[in-house]
């Protein structure tokens, strides 16, 4: 592998640009790393977010790689790695610099934020879970200390963490979104019930199969589904709520559909008009930013990726619907117009680099 220095990759030249595919290098990984060569990534809103400000704030150089869903082979290993060995089957997130961006044919991730594919899962099946996954585990769970954007709910993985919301209702606001597809199956863990969920109803088999009791048409007015509610939750106060779209149309509902004292997720900058607001209510709002690489999501990120192959292995966690797009990176532009312009429902786009012309 050494003696490949370029790379097919999905660039972006300038602020407000365009993406093409053109040639980059190689990257190598250190001591604690892992070389993979990347054959499924997915395509996410934040692709084509960050080509214009606010997001282009993140990008520390151009020509720039994006990509933040990755699975691949592993080719190399750093010295200090010994959990991964050459020929693995990965799935990881990317980040928002170059070496560790996964729509590129090989890219870097630190190995302790990985995880092996179980044989029941397909590389581009894994390739739908690690934003999503992690933009409502980091929300839920992340304990780092001052860190405000996190409910500070206690782990699944902890003792009591899958009983201390049992019974207690949980409503999910874009129940077929990527993210919100997962909101989904880690409620059902948490043991929130019922689960209500907004999504178009052509979505209801595919969302009662991961766990949600009860679909609202998402074409209703707020004040609509505001009257449901309370009939859907048999009287009881809605404690979590998990606002997976985060417009400006939807945060006013999640917040008043919230019980007070309750925790709302959401996944864009707070636009909840400050009238509804009390601070009477004691309504805790954490806004998440769902990537394992940043410094204050790290140490929540390798406990989740610790045990996300017995998730995926055992049906715990079920990817995305996907839906591979052809002529690898070169489909890549296509599929984000196809998302800015929300053509996409209920299903993950994904790209396989390694087909690149």
């Amino acid at each position: 592998m050494a003696t490949v220095q370029t790379q097919k990759a999905l660039l972006l030249h300038a602020e407000g640009g365009k993406y093409s595919v053109g040639d980059a290098p190689v990257p190598r990984p250190g001591p604690k790393d892992v070389l993979v060569k990347v054959e499924a990534a997915a395509l996410n809103p934040i692709d084509w977010k960050i080509a214009i400000p606010p997001f282009s704030g993140l990008i520390q150089e151009y020509p720039f790689i994006t990509g933040t869903d990755g699975a691949g082979v592993v080719i190399e290993v750093g010295a200090e790695v010994t959990s991964l060995k050459e020929g693995d089957k990965i799935v990881f997130q990317g980040w928002f610099s170059n070496p560790l961006a996964t729509l590129q044919q090989f890219c870097v991730v630190p190995a302790e934020i990985t995880a092996l594919i179980p044989d029941n899962i397909s590389l581009d099946q894994a390739a739908s879970v690690p934003l999503g996954l992690a933009t409502v585990v980091l929300a839920l769970y992340n304990q780092h200390p001052g860190y405000p954007k996190t409910l500070r709910y206690k782990p699944v993985w902890e003792e009591g963490g899958s009983t201390e919301f049992a019974g207690k209702p949980a409503f999910i606001i874009g129940g077929a979104s990527s993210v919100g597809q997962y909101a989904i199956q880690i409620a059902k863990l948490a043991g929130f019930s019922p689960i209500i969920v907004t999504a178009s109803l052509h979505n209801t088999e595919l969302l009662t199969s991961l766990g949600a009791t009860h679909i609202v048409d998402r074409s209703l007015e707020p004040d609509a589904i505001l009257a449901k509610l309370p009939e859907l939750t048999g009287g009881k106060p809605l404690e979590f709520v998990y606002d997976a779209i985060s417009l400006p149309e939807t945060m006013p509902l999640a917040y008043q559909a919230l019980a007070p004292g309750g925790g709302l997720v959401i996944t864009l900058s707070d636009v909840i008009p400050a009238t509804l607001k009390d601070e009477g209510d004691r309504k805790q709002i954490a806004y998440v930013f769902g990537n394992v690489h940043a410094p204050e999501n790290r140490t929540c990120g390798v406990e989740l990726y610790k045990r996300l192959t017995e998730w995926l292995e055992k049906g715990i966690i079920k990817p995305n619907t996907v839906e591979v797009l052809p002529g690898g990176l070169a489909g890549a532009p296509e599929g984000l117009e196809r998302l800015e312009n929300n053509k996409v429902s209920g299903k993950k786009l994904i790209v396989r680099p390694q087909e690149t012309a």
